[in-house]
């Protein structure tokens, strides 16, 4: 069973304090789950440095180096140790590829689900399904290198801080499997959907606030962050920005501060494993006196698709459109 993205922020964010490695997201407790170290990632995003955006010129050939690692054939035995790369894997046509995947690649549902620990990864246990290629986001010091040492190239994803970023790693797959016109076609599709959706329901004037609320215990996502990038499309303005004072992107907030900066929209998660709802929110001391809340601006998220920057951004986009959109219809 998954556990709460509350842990998983708060883990991150316990664990950044105390001083941890190159990022917060790979030294994480073992609590983290729903996206793996993936969801911390993108709570850690606004000091993530992200992939590289270099693939060698493909002409649909191989050997091709991508991101710095040579893949000298066509790859037929795929493993993915990341749930957003499992996903960009299948949806550019390479799923035929993917022998394995790790166990919190839960999407799409065809993906070869095994036990294998996208947290706690073992050269070991990947090693013995030879792979000729292995998607990676979390590298806890020597997977990569183990896996190298035994001449199987891999690739390392880490957390999207923009769409770009997205675009980026779905081209870098696309090179390294053989399906960089399926990749390109893809994000255009992504892009026009995204545009579209933007286009409808854009607030030209700035003049609506929000607040999204990561969890229960009021840590939120700053502008700086992917999750805030999307929001920002919209034109929607970020309550929290102004109390990031330690730059990390999503600064636990404080029930007044809230209800102070009053937020005419409020986004919410981790209804499954905290139990949020807008009943609850409703019912906190003082909230009743916040617009949203007034006016039944309450949206839910779903935790993986907020938290993956895959294919399904698009419903990410789209589930900002639709409350946009539900707004107008209740205000017309």
């Amino acid at each position: 069973m998954r556990r709460s993205v509350a842990l998983v922020v708060s883990c991150a964010l316990l664990t950044a304090a105390c001083g941890g490695t190159d990022q917060t997201a790979e030294v994480t407790s073992a609590a983290t789950e729903t996206t793996a170290v993936e969801t911390t990632a993108v709570t850690t995003a606004a000091t993530t440095t992200t992939t590289a955006t270099t693939v060698a010129t493909v002409a649909g050939g191989f050997p091709v180096n991508v991101a710095g690692t040579e893949i000298p054939d066509r790859p037929e035995a795929i493993i993915s140790m990341s749930s957003t790369s499992t996903e960009m894997l299948f949806a550019i046509g390479a799923g035929d590829q993917v022998i394995a995947v790790d166990s919190f690649s839960d999407h799409p549902p065809e993906a070869p689900v095994t036990d294998l620990s996208a947290f706690e990864p073992s050269v070991e246990a990947v090693a013995a399904l030879e792979p000729d290629l292995v998607v990676i986001f979390h590298d806890p010091g020597s997977f990569t290198s183990g896996l190298e040492a035994l001449e199987i190239p891999v690739i390392r994803h880490v957390a999207a801080t923009n769409i770009e970023d997205s675009y980026a790693q779905l081209r870098e797959l696309g090179a390294a499997t053989g399906h960089v016109g399926e990749a390109e076609a893809l994000i255009e599709d992504m892009s026009a959907s995204i545009s579209q959706l933007v286009d409808s329901y854009r607030i030209p004037d700035g003049s609506l606030t929000y607040y999204h609320e990561v969890d229960n215990t009021l840590f939120s996502a700053t502008s700086n962050t992917f999750i805030g990038s999307i929001y920002g499309l919209f034109g929607l303005r970020n309550i929290a920005d102004p109390a990031d004072g330690n730059g990390s992107g999503f600064p636990q907030l404080s029930e007044e501060f809230i209800i102070e900066s009053d937020p005419d929209l409020i986004f919410y998660g981790c209804a499954v494993w905290c139990g949020t709802s807008a009943e609850s929110i409703a019912e906190r001391p003082g909230w009743e006196r916040i617009t949203a809340v007034e006016s039944g601006a309450l949206f839910e998220l779903d935790d993986d698709i907020i938290s993956r920057w895959g294919p399904r951004l698009v419903d990410f986009v789209g589930l900002i459109g639709d409350s946009l959109a539900g707004m107008e219809e209740a205000a017309a």
